[in-house]
């Protein structure tokens, strides 16, 4: 059956780079099999998609020949678009007899993928953290504990047991790179593959790390500071670049931090303002008043004018969230009159009084 790719991932066919990077990530994260929401088989299709619109050789390939494409080997069998021409009577990389034939080599120089070796890198890691209101209003420092692979702390990442020295590889003569080149009935073509001794660095420990064997990485508890920014919203995703698992030869990935935010039980937010409700006695509505309030910063008294009506909002400046460092909003106080539900004699005389003077 064929598969779209472009669909899985929710972008245009004309979708740039960055746009299918986020969309992939978006998924990842809500897919991702430890996620509550978690799916194994949507995540292995959207990993799939990702690994072959993310590649400019395959995505090629991809959009040239649909459903007749082979991630791991370009077109596929006779309707691959070559006249009718049955490749079946070839075989890859030399397995069987006839000529030696690498569909994802050929396909990869012809469509200007080939020759590049792809820089490795390691997995995302997403977690969430829960804030309190305040913590989220002024921000906060948590520490993490991740179970995850990193960089050897004892060999700093590059195998060789501390003291010793680094030597050139013999297996790439020190370039990082395999070069080869294949003969096919289309003519000679050449790849350049990242050297498997050497992760691409060059160099091989001359003893390896006693620690890691050689490796560079390990999986190990590692404590991570994240410093969360004042006025962050429940939902927000943050980004750390490079705090993810470590690979040898290559990049670290990131992690990245979904923030859930407890609900308040007086205020809400509001941008940068902070939002409250306060019932105000019907005397005090009428010939003004003084309540006390608990704010994020302690209590304070906040005077009511002579004449507020139901729904009016008194405003308290720079009591708010932080913001640009030395700016606060301010905290939007909205009034709801509480009428009596029951009057005495005396109160009822009072009213009818008010009444006669047109009040």
């Amino acid at each position: 059956m064929s598969k779209d790719y472009y669909e899985t991932l929710g972008v245009d066919k004309k979708a740039s780079k960055d746009e299918i990077k986020k969309a992939f990530r978006t998924l990842a994260h809500k897919y991702h099999p430890d996620k509550k929401t978690g799916d194994d088989a949507k995540f292995k299709e959207i990993n799939e998609a990702y690994s072959i619109l993310s590649d400019d050789s395959k995505r090629a390939q991809y959009d040239a020949y649909g459903s007749n494409f082979n991630a791991s080997g370009g077109a596929g069998g006779p309707q691959g678009g070559f006249g009718g021409f049955d490749f079946s009577q070839f075989t890859q990389g030399g397995q069987g007899g006839g000529f030696e034939f690498d569909f994802g080599d050929l396909f990869g120089n012809a469509f200007g993928g080939g020759g590049r070796a792809q820089t490795k890198r390691g997995r995302d890691i997403s977690i969430d953290i829960e804030l309190s209101f305040e913590e989220s209003v002024f921000g906060v420092e948590r520490s993490v504990l991740l179970n995850k692979v990193s960089k050897c702390g004892v060999c700093g990442g590059n195998g060789a047991e501390k003291g010793t020295e680094m030597t050139k590889c013999d297996t790439c003569n020190g370039k990082g790179q395999i070069r080869e080149v294949k003969r096919t009935f289309f003519g000679q073509f050449e790849t350049t593959s990242t050297c498997e001794s050497c992760q691409g660095t060059g160099k091989i420990p001359k003893v390896k790390c006693s620690a890691c064997h050689g490796h560079g990485i390990l999986k190990k508890e590692s404590e991570i500071k994240v410093k969360i920014p004042a006025g962050i919203d429940h939902g927000e995703m943050m980004r750390l670049s490079g705090a993810g698992e470590a690979v040898s030869g290559g990049q670290t990935g990131d992690l990245y931090i979904k923030i859930y935010v407890k609900k308040h039980t007086v205020f809400r937010k509001e941008g940068q303002n902070l939002l409250m409700d306060l019932n105000v006695k019907l005397t005090d509505a009428l010939l003004g008043g003084e309540e006390t309030i608990k704010t994020l910063d302690g209590d304070i008294k906040v005077r009511i004018p002579e004449g507020v009506t139901h729904g009016e909002v008194l405003r308290i400046k720079n009591k708010g969230v932080p913001y640009d460092k030395h700016y606060r909003g301010d905290i939007l106080i909205k009034l709801h009159l509480l009428l009596p539900k029951k009057l005495s004699k005396e109160a009822r005389k009072l009213v009818e009084s008010l009444k006669k003077e047109g009040i």
